[in-house]
């Protein structure tokens, strides 16, 4: 445990540096699902790890020992995590998980908002025109989800860039792109680092919206086109909604659209995926190292016990323990 429980961290910052560059340069939808399964596991992963060494310190309380019945002194020879550590671990851990309650509540509220102004939306297709002089046109998530757009926007807009707009938007609907958005907003509330791989992802979702746009019209330029005129359009307006084909660096987008598709490359992937499985594999590790760090020290109280109780010379110094019926031995340590 004494060095797989910190894997996980380090394997945190490295996505959090590495992960959005890679994902810019990638084919946006496969690197929307690698950002969202790095964010998931990199979250999960720092949790853990906080965890575990808050746990580390608070076995070591004289107090939960005697309740538990574990040797304190057992426990320091096989896991030296000093309290200071472990008490910044808790600490982390409490500001971590406050983090993500507040996130999480927030994000509900948004859901259950956006889901009550489709009801209200006028009529009843997937299409909803605002009669509004002000350029705005999002994807507006529910059950169905909208596709709202003004009639301002709708007039900056010829037929065919009409089309890629409502195209760029309905593909943020099909791919339930505000899911992707929620697990990204709670593993950065989680854990701060992550917040690069948010800001990435909101990118490279823009990205993806683009890329089935231009396959729906047949065109890149086209949709290019309605990118940059819709930006020019909406950018006295600051509220912008999230899923809007207005969104992301829109220069970036344009010049993405003007080029070939991107490739599809592998390497980044199986980089990525390696890192992912190290980290559940080193947190998995850290986790049976306490257990029998746990175990361990009980059979060290115990067998202290019968040889308070009983100081027989004649009795076995090492033998079954108590309830546990397991040899005492050595720690294993990592």
């Amino acid at each position: 445990m004494l060095i797989s429980v910190y894997v996980p961290l380090l394997i945190t910052m490295v996505l959090a540096v590495f992960a959005p560059r890679a994902a810019r340069r990638l084919a946006p939808r496969p690197a929307a699902w690698s950002l969202a399964s790095a964010a998931l596991v990199a979250s999960l992963g720092w949790l853990g790890s906080l965890a575990l060494l808050a746990f580390a310190g608070l076995v070591q309380l004289p107090e939960v020992a005697e309740e538990g019945r574990w040797s304190v002194a057992a426990v320091r020879a096989s896991d030296p995590v000093h309290l200071t550590v472990a008490g910044a671990a808790a600490l982390a851990l409490l500001a971590s998980l406050t983090g993500l309650t507040v996130a999480a509540a927030r994000q509900l509220r948004h859901l259950r908002w956006a889901r009550r102004e489709c009801r209200l939306l006028p009529g009843d297709t997937e299409l909803a025109v605002l009669d509004m002089e002000v350029p705005e046109a999002f994807a507006l998530p529910g059950a169905p989800g909208r596709i709202v757009v003004s009639r301002g926007m709708l007039r900056c807009l010829n037929d065919r860039e009409r089309e890629a707009l409502l195209a760029h938007e309905r593909a943020h609907l099909r791919g339930r792109h505000h899911l992707f958005q929620t697990l990204w907003r709670l593993s950065a509330a989680a854990n701060p680092l992550l917040r690069p791989l948010s800001h990435a992802g909101g990118f490279v979702l823009e990205r993806w919206a683009d890329e089935e746009a231009a396959v729906r019209v047949g065109d890149r330029t086209v949709v290019a086109h309605a990118v940059g005129r819709a930006a020019l359009a909406t950018s006295a307006n600051r509220s912008r909604p999230a899923l809007a084909a207005t969104g992301g660096a829109v220069p970036q987008r344009v010049r993405a659209l003007l080029a070939p598709p991107p490739p599809r490359r592998a390497l980044p992937f199986v980089a990525g995926a390696v890192l992912l499985v190290v980290c559940c594999a080193s947190l998995a590790d850290a986790a049976t190292d306490s257990e029998e760090m746990l175990e361990t020290a009980q059979r060290a109280a115990c067998v202290t016990a019968q040889a308070t109780v009983t100081p027989s010379p004649s009795a076995a110094p090492h033998g079954p323990c108590c309830e546990h019926g397991q040899q005492d031995g050595p720690v294993r340590h990592r």
